[in-house]
């Protein structure tokens, strides 16, 4: 087999593939414009005859989804915010100060990541309630998240750090720069596109948490999108059109994001893999 055909036949398996990973979204858009028979029509069609774009303004009004949409950016938010502080720090120590100790303690440590949230969410409920953190649902939703992503950022942006020769904060020092000023001014600018990424990546996580969001959040007022989006489920849904278009409004910033930082999502990733 030759290499041009070679490349055209795994171009073809990719293309097949991202088709098959793709179409659960193009059905969720589809349906949110199709009416309430054409959802049930057989066989289905692949696109609507009669495109119901009113769906999206009846579901935004009804369903206040902007206040559902302005909580979960305030989780995410917060939730980066706070890894980023105390993430960024904890990476650079364990990338400068090596040693077999430190490597064992990240693997525990990451060892945490397998652990699902719905295992997690008892004792982290208990502990908040104890502390009296549950009179601040959302601050103790950001700090549930924080510690659970926290691990996960922190081995992105140690592999980013480790990439950063150790000799041009040696140069820096000999300038005259104490060891903070050599971080701020020499390191953290070199591994700032690994920390933008690791960043992005846990947004789009917090951004759709829904967990311990549920469970330490009873005010509607304050529950996230993706809790509200949970609210149209019930034993006799049927309004399918109405949740798609919800879904869809939720997940398309994030696509978006997605798609506009790709590129740079991927070389952040590999940014550690070679020195």
């Amino acid at each position: 087999m030759s290499e041009t055909t070679r490349n055209r036949l795994m171009l073809g398996i990719a293309l097949v593939l991202a088709a098959i990973y793709l179409f659960p979204l193009y059905w969720m858009f589809l349906t949110t414009l199709k009416s309430g028979s054409a959802m049930f029509a057989t066989p289905p069609s692949f696109w609507p005859s009669d495109p119901q774009w009113s769906t999206y303004a009846y579901v935004w009004e009804s369903r206040n989804l902007a206040r559902y949409m302005w909580n979960s950016l305030v989780i995410a938010v917060g939730a980066v915010s706070l890894i980023t502080v105390l993430g960024t720090g904890c990476a650079y120590v364990l990338a400068r100060y090596r040693n077999r100790w430190i490597d064992v303690g990240l693997f525990l440590i990451l060892m945490l990541q397998v652990l699902p949230a719905s295992l997690m969410i008892t004792p982290i409920f208990v502990g908040f309630s104890q502390l009296g953190m549950l009179d601040y649902p959302r601050l103790a939703v950001i700090i549930a998240i924080a510690a659970k992503s926290m691990p996960f950022f922190v081995v992105l942006v140690r592999a980013t750090f480790m990439s950063v020769p150790i000799e041009l904060e040696e140069a820096a020092l000999v300038d005259g720069n104490s060891r903070v000023g050599a971080f701020f001014h020499i390191v953290l600018p070199l591994a700032r596109n690994g920390i933008l990424v690791a960043a992005i990546l846990i947004f789009m996580q917090a951004f759709g948490e829904f967990v311990y969001s549920k469970s330490m959040i009873q005010d509607v007022e304050l529950q996230p999108a993706s809790v509200g989006l949970n609210s149209f489920m019930g034993p006799n849904t049927n309004e399918w059109n109405n949740i798609m278009a919800f879904a869809s409004i939720y997940v398309t910033p994030i696509l978006a994001a997605f798609v506009l930082l790709q590129r740079r999502i991927v070389s952040g990733l590999t940014s550690g893999a070679l020195k």
